[in-house]
């Protein structure tokens, strides 16, 4: 593993463990060269997938799955929300994991965008806003509302 401080190729591995929600391994890893200290993560991936997103005019773009694309849009809709990092993982794993197994080689963005729509709905009804105002493109203030307002009417139900 190529060191982030001094890229030097070569580090070791120091100490390895399985993550909270055991779907990657956590390793703590020291340069040899610089002796800097870095973590890096396992994860393991079935297959690789391509993502097709749609763009203006009809055209698609495809680019290789990356979960890191996810975990920080995630993050962020939950970010000052009280949402442990634990949680936020499973989701993302939970998604990674659908995507993968669904034998498809390619997915529409939009699929993957209703599957954290569906997965911040169950865990914070503001992350859930949050995400689909960038998701859904908002742009006005009427927009939230009658967003939120449907959000209020299925928590009733």
């Amino acid at each position: 593993m190529r060191c982030p401080f001094c890229a030097f190729d070569d580090s070791q591995v120091k100490d390895s463990r399985p993550t909270e929600d055991s779907t990657s391994i956590r390793r703590r890893r020291q340069c040899s060269s610089c002796g800097a200290r870095f973590t890096t993560f396992e994860r393991v991936q079935l297959r690789e997938v391509t993502i097709v997103k749609s763009g203006t005019e009809g055209e698609e773009r495809r680019e290789t799955f990356n979960r890191s694309k996810i975990e920080q849009s995630v993050s962020l809709a939950c970010r000052k929300r009280g949402v442990s990092q634990e949680r936020i993982d499973q989701l993302i794993s939970g998604i990674q994991r659908q995507v993968e197994t669904a034998g498809e080689p390619e997915v529409a963005s939009s699929k993957i965008g209703e599957m954290v729509m569906d997965g911040l709905k169950q865990i914070d009804s503001v992350a859930y806003i949050r995400f689909a105002s960038v998701y859904r493109d908002f742009s006005e203030a009427r927009d939230f509302e009658e967003f939120a307002s449907t959000v209020q009417e299925a928590a009733k139900d």
